[in-house]
């Protein structure tokens, strides 16, 4: 045995075949329901995975899932390690112009996509030589022109493959690949080995403790722990964390529960009704809405069950943290730090944050507890900064290969210290004499303002402390004087009044330098996100831009 993602899955299955593995819930209000067991969900996938096969798929080629969540995302990845095929996400927001470039750039030869993104997979495909196979998940919409290539219907692809194993011997080379960027540039996908995500992405089977130190270790502590946990990746599957959260239950024998779409008061029912232990969303444009049903419609609701709720790609704010403590506050919640090319790099301090009110010191930012495989280094000689100097966070051990069909950005990531690789990753650091890592912010969002360097994240936590402040992004216009000026967007909290630009530079005046403080308000309805919740800070930026433009 190996450490391989479908063997693990396989040993897990073997031990605990009739414990209830994944809990999807449709929603709103529809009541729709699937319930698998673990025996129940390997089968599943077995057949998919024997479809393709079947289909003239072979081990190393790339499928795409083009999918809402549903039991069909996570049972075509697994299907897909157990084929050694390469599953790959697509973001399901995307329009055709996007879609033909990651299909392309992922040298897709099948995918599976909902009925509902049929017409925009037919203008793609033309576009798109590799692509030979379709599977389609429910109804094509009425009038939707059909692709070039006519898909299965998922359930005839089911329906044709065996249910049995019976695949050739896998391999802890096998290939994982995440696609990410896509608010920042044109998306990139980043290539794991089986092994090294495994170890990176979903804590060596133990998330809290040791990992196993062999492979058949993990089925053993399975089988020795009880049942008991749910977990709720709320975000989009399409995102690394919430598959990579599905995985590490399933690694530790427990039970997933996910929805179609993140939809709050769904979401809450859903906590009471199945007794979910865990949430995993992002930042706190998830947290925010489930504190407003909470205050709401939702009053009342037994969270009784509820330990933890964690956050990755996004930090929750100590204001927001602090609100949905009162009303939960027995629930442990936890800004996770990691991302797609590392895996998990460890867990913010509880003083995080700009908001104690004192300092502007980088002392007062995003400050992280993080692993021993983590560091802050020079981004050009790659060696350890000194405490207190900015550098670029960067991890050893069990990284990617690097990105797919790009050499370029591969040799500007991925380094070789000695016999270690390494991944340089986009975050700008700092380390003080414990090893507490200060996170400033990613580089390419960095605001120059007369020489100072503004990170938007330090600025956006300061403004979210605001009372009326619902959600904000910030980012740098240009500025005749200063080169770039710091400006907010703000969505202002339901009924609340509209704040004034000086309104919000006294709020931020006790928590941040003065160069920092915002020099331009602009409100708008709804802060743009992904449907994840991570920022688009190119949506920021222009809307601040062409405000400012017109003042």
């Amino acid at each position: 045995m190996e450490y391989n993602l479908a063997d693990l899955f396989e040993s897990v299955v073997d031990v605990v075949p009739d414990r209830e593995a994944l809990v999807y819930v449709d929603h709103p209000g529809t009541g729709a329901e699937r319930r698998l067991t673990y025996a129940e969900l390997d089968a599943a996938a077995n057949r998919v995975a024997h479809h393709l096969t079947d289909s003239g798929l072979l081990p190393g080629e790339h499928v795409g899932l083009h999918l809402y969540n549903g039991v069909e995302y996570l049972q075509t990845v697994l299907a897909c390690l157990k084929a050694r095929l390469v599953p790959v996400n697509v973001n399901y927001r995307y329009v055709e112009e996007e879609l033909v470039y990651l299909y392309n750039d992922a040298d897709l030869a099948a995918l599976v996509f909902e009925g509902e993104f049929t017409e925009r997979v037919a203008a793609a495909l033309p576009q798109t030589p590799r692509l030979r196979h379709l599977i389609r998940v429910g109804a094509t919409p009425p009038g939707a022109p059909e692709p070039a290539i006519v898909p299965v219907a998922y359930g005839d692809a089911e329906a044709a493959g065996s249910p049995e194993r019976g695949f050739p011997p896998r391999s802890p080379d096998d290939l994982f690949i995440i696609y990410t960027g896509g608010t920042t540039g044109m998306p990139k996908g980043v290539m794991w080995r089986a092994e090294d995500l495994f170890f990176a992405g979903l804590f060596g089977g133990e998330p809290s403790g040791e990992p196993v130190k062999r492979p058949e270790e993990l089925a053993e502590r399975v089988a020795a722990r009880g049942a008991g946990l749910t977990f709720f990746p709320a975000p989009p599957l399409m995102h690394g964390t919430s598959t990579l959260t599905s995985f590490i239950a399933f690694n530790y024998g427990q039970r997933v529960v996910i929805h179609r779409k993140y939809a709050p008061e769904e979401v809450l029912r859903t906590i009471e009704k199945e007794r979910v232990s865990s949430v995993s969303l992002v930042g706190d444009a998830m947290l925010r809405p489930l504190i407003d049903a909470l205050n709401g419609p939702l009053k009342g609701t037994d969270l009784s069950s509820l330990f933890s709720v964690s956050s990755s790609g996004a930090i929750m704010s100590e204001s927001v943290r602090a609100e949905f403590q009162r009303l939960v506050p027995n629930v442990v919640l936890l800004n996770n730090f990691g991302s797609s090319e590392s895996g998990s790099n460890g867990r913010a301090t509880d003083d995080s944050g700009p908001e104690k009110g004192d300092d502007s010191g980088p002392e007062k930012g995003f400050r992280l507890q993080v692993n021993d495989r983590t560091q802050v280094v020079d981004p050009v000689t790659h060696e350890p900064v000194a405490v207190g100097v900015p550098g670029r966070l960067a991890q050893r051990g069990h990284v990617p290969l690097g990105y797919y069909n790009d050499p370029v950005k591969t040799a500007e990531t991925f380094f070789r210290k000695g016999s270690e690789r390494w991944v340089l990753l986009g975050d700008m650091a700092t380390v003080d004499e414990e090893g507490i890592v200060t996170v400033l912010g990613r580089g390419s969002q960095c605001i120059n303002t007369g020489g100072e360097k503004v990170y938007p994240e330090e600025v956006e936590q300061a403004l979210k402390s605001h009372p009326d402040v619902y959600d904000v992004l910030v980012a740098g216009v240009p500025d005749p004087t200063w080169g770039s000026h710091v400006a907010a967007v703000v969505q202002v909290r339901a009924g609340a009044p509209e704040p004034s630009l000086e309104e919000i530079q006294r709020h931020c005046r006790t928590r941040l330098a003065g160069y920092k403080i915002p020099r331009q308000l602009v409100i708008t309805p709804a802060v743009q996100r992904s449907p994840s919740g991570k920022a688009d800070y190119r949506w920021a930026k222009a809307v601040a831009t062409e405000a400012d433009a017109g003042a």
